[in-house]
């Protein structure tokens, strides 16, 4: 559980090979944090991981595989995490996402249905069945991981941002259902990352790192804002963009 001064001792990340979540998990590590479990469908990468937790001073990280492009396997999933924790969950991470290929996305309805099922079905699917453990126990923080892509859709990549606004959305209506539970949901929205997820695309203005968006949404964490903005000037940014007109919306550069 929890330390006496809020500290998550228990996590379980799912999408366990992200590099965000890697970074949050490894500063949590300096804190109190000292049971992990890492849900993912590359398990070599979730290892990887695991081994940088332990080598951090987490006492047990362990793995499940699980396929998020796979509706079905969310309950599962959720089921095998809690089991393997065997004491509550202080905190749950989701940190599943597809940034994808919008010319190839564009006409294809296999590649949109799995972009879609990657970035919205299957986190929500999780969502709900983790709101009914952490319900259940009283207590615990869910930090969904969306991105400032789910504020307004562009044509350079509609389909990843049009994911991120169902998952945000979700989890801004998750946030209000558990008020009162003792349950509490935060919703972390970095800009721009540079990761292996975007190594092939040009840094834009107010892009960061995974180490910078981690320092600033684990601050977050200890507070009781339900966003979390990395780097908190995009806040500022996209109140403007919501209200910029269509015509010069579309002419965005990708």
């Amino acid at each position: 559980m929890q330390d006496a001064f809020g500290q998550p001792q228990t996590a379980i990340c799912f999408g366990g090979t992200s590099e965000i979540a890697t970074a949050i998990l490894l500063r949590l590590a300096s804190e109190r944090l000292t049971d992990v479990v890492l849900v993912g469908r590359d398990e070599a990468g979730l290892e990887a991981a695991a081994d940088r937790l332990r080598a951090a001073g987490i006492a047990r990280a362990s793995v499940i595989t699980a396929d998020a492009s796979d509706p079905t396997s969310a309950g599962p999933a959720v089921e095998r995490a809690f089991e393997a924790v065997k004491q509550p969950v202080d905190l749950v991470l989701m940190a599943v996402g597809m940034l994808g290929d919008q010319e190839l996305d564009d006409d294809s309805a296999e590649r949109t249905a799995t972009m879609m099922t990657v970035n919205v079905t299957w986190p929500s699917a999780v969502l709900a069945q983790v709101r009914g453990r952490m319900v259940a126990q009283g207590m615990g923080k869910i930090l969904v991981l969306s991105s400032v892509a789910a504020i307004r859709t562009r044509k350079a990549n509609y389909t990843y941002g049009a994911g991120k606004m169902g998952l945000d959305g979700f989890a801004l209506g998750l946030a209000d259902s558990v008020r009162g539970t003792g349950v509490t949901v935060q919703i972390a929205r970095p800009g721009f990352v540079t990761s292996r997820m975007t190594a092939h695309l040009k840094p834009i203005p107010f892009s960061t790192t995974p180490d910078v968006a981690a320092d600033k949404i684990v601050a977050g964490l200890s507070g009781k804002a339900t966003v979390l903005w990395s780097p908190g000037i995009l806040r500022v940014v996209f109140a403007i963009f919501r209200i910029v007109p269509p015509m010069l919306w579309r002419k965005m550069p990708a």
